[in-house]
Parts: C-alpha cells; sequence; structure tokens
C-alpha cells in the first residue's frame, strides 16, 4: 500500500505535511526526506492507536478477525 503526501513550506522554512489518505497523520521536516519519514512515523502511530481503541472496544467480546491486503 501507498500514501500521498501533500507538502507544503511552512513560514519557518519548514516542510509541513500531512498524508492524504490518512488526513490526521500530519507531520514537518527540515527536509523533504524527513519529512516523509516523519509522515510514516505519524501513519504508524495512527493505525497502531486505532488498533489499540479498537482492541479495547471488542475486548471480552467473541469475534472473528481475518487479514485484508490492499494491493
Amino acid at each position: 500500500m501507498k500514501f500521498t503526501a501533500i507538502i507544503e513550506t511552512g513560514e519557518n522554512g519548514w516542510y509541513v505535511g500531512q498524508v492524504e489518505e490518512l488526513p490526521a497523520a500530519i507531520a514537518q521536516g527540515k527536509t523533504i526526506d524527513e519529512l516523509k519519514e516523519n509522515l510514516l512515523d505519524a501513519v504508524r502511530l495512527l493505525l497502531d492507536t486505532n488498533k489499540e481503541i479498537t482492541e479495547k472496544e471488542y475486548h471480552g467480546k467473541t469475534i472473528i478477525k481475518e487479514e485484508l491486503e490492499l494491493i
């Protein structure tokens, strides 16, 4: 799976951006490469946090988990 970074130059000369597919994933960096790494970290954190929230919601319930792959 690939994501799209939307990048702007901030007022302080740093780059700021967000992930188009996950608008809550926001970051900044001194360079575009640093920004992209920080955006990927934000995506990981967002996915991990959402997983934790969902696991708590279903705790103690009988569920079925099936893996999905986006190609």
